[in-house]
């Protein structure tokens, strides 16, 4: 697969951001820019922690499919997140980097099983684990599966 802005080859979708550009080229984007790249998601509606998706029958299980990110955090970050433990509450410098690292993981793992054919995800977790201090690995997997509504009698 290349990338549409640079043209650089890459084994698979899960080095890009969206469905034509690179994880490098799209930070490198306008907000803007960015925003009007990324297409959401097809199959967020069709995800479930369950293993059964209520008024579907699974045809067939196409196994595990997973997004990895490795995140750290900046110098910056950590700064202004020390200086909001002193107040106190919610420390809204690494809840936002939770979260976006989470979407981007959810992002990659739904991008791996549209590859491979799934119109669902059944089963889906998330893992943490921390490879070295200040850095984090967030795994998103689940099974992807091909459904079809029940027939009704």
């Amino acid at each position: 697969m290349n990338c549409y802005k640079c043209g650089k080859e890459y084994p698979s979708s899960h080095y890009f951001k969206t469905k034509t550009i690179c994880r490098d080229c799209f930070a490198k984007l306008s907000p803007e820019e960015q925003l009007a790249a990324k297409q959401p998601p097809k199959m967020h509606a069709m995800t479930t922690t369950a293993f059964t998706l209520d008024g579907y029958t699974i045809e067939k299980s196409l196994g595990v499919v997973r997004g990895i990110i490795v995140r750290s955090r900046s110098v910056f970050g950590t700064i202004g997140a020390s200086l909001q433990t002193l107040v106190g509450g919610n420390i809204t410098l690494f809840t936002e980097l939770c979260e976006a690292t989470r979407a981007d993981a959810f992002d990659m793992m739904v991008e791996h099983a549209e590859e491979i054919g799934a119109n669902a995800l059944i089963g889906v977790r998330y893992d943490a684990t921390e490879i070295m201090q200040g850095v984090t690995e967030v795994l998103c997997y689940g099974t992807a599966v091909i459904v079809t509504p029940d027939k009704k009698v």
